[in-house]
């Protein structure tokens, strides 16, 4: 959350009676109009910072308007936002939290190592924002969940999954293979699509919302204060 607040007191020097009066109302136009532009400049970053990033990602944030009342504007999470939200991570550095898809493949695959963390291999489909194509996940967790069916450990069902030409599968621990899901494209070929992790992936910090946000701040207020008391005069 970044709050923006100012001294109306250091406003209202050396300004006459009349514009006096209209401090406060210019006071709470500006400080919600910068709040956009701080808003504003918190999705530019996104766009810098990340590789396409999502309207999920870009729509984090949003502006709580300033009343005459609480003369505060703030920048601030939506309420849908989740104490998880991976861009907590991206500002203040560190190892990110566990997805829900990763607590999921945790407990659900049939792999007997320790997954802390997915992340696409080469072989994935990925969306047009560089994620993991949500029909290629659907599809690997319904085929490769099979594989801890009871049966899937009978003879029988060996041999039908090594005459098998595709699909979605997770290699044994110590296989050749290295841990993951893997994708079989015919008799003989294959494809790694996700890797599995035994550590959490660590970021730097590397949005830095706050510095930036108070330099538009400083920059922006003084600009939209007195364009607001000139229309406030104007009228």
């Amino acid at each position: 959350m970044l709050p923006l607040e100012v001294d109306i007191e250091d406003l209202k020097r050396g300004l006459s009676d009349v514009e006096r009066r209209l401090v406060p109302k210019a006071t709470l136009w500006a400080l919600n109009d910068t709040a956009y532009e701080v808003l504003d400049h918190m999705q530019d970053r996104m766009e810098i910072v990340f590789d396409r990033p999502t309207r999920f990602a870009k729509n984090a944030f949003m502006v709580w308007r300033a009343t005459p009342s609480t003369m505060i504007a703030e920048v601030k999470e939506r309420p849908s936002v989740g104490s998880k939200h991976f861009l907590k991570v991206q500002e203040r550095g560190g190892a990110r939290p566990s997805t829900g898809l990763e607590r999921l493949m945790s407990h659900r695959l049939p792999y007997d190592g320790d997954i802390k963390a997915v992340v696409p291999a080469a072989g994935a489909k990925l969306n047009a924002f560089g994620n993991w194509s949500p029909g290629e996940r659907n599809k690997v967790l319904s085929e490769v969940q099979a594989q801890s069916d009871k049966r899937s450990n009978s003879t029988a069902a060996s041999k039908a999954r090594r005459k098998t030409r595709t699909g979605y599968f997770v290699p044994r621990k110590g296989s050749r293979l290295s841990p993951g899901v893997w994708k079989r494209h015919g008799k003989n070929q294959i494809t790694k699509v996700l890797h599995f992790t035994t550590a959490m992936p660590k970021y730097n910090e590397r949005l830095r919302f706050y510095d930036g946000a108070e330099k538009v701040f400083d920059a922006r207020f003084p600009i939209q204060f007195t364009r607001a008391m000139q229309k406030l005069m104007n009228r």
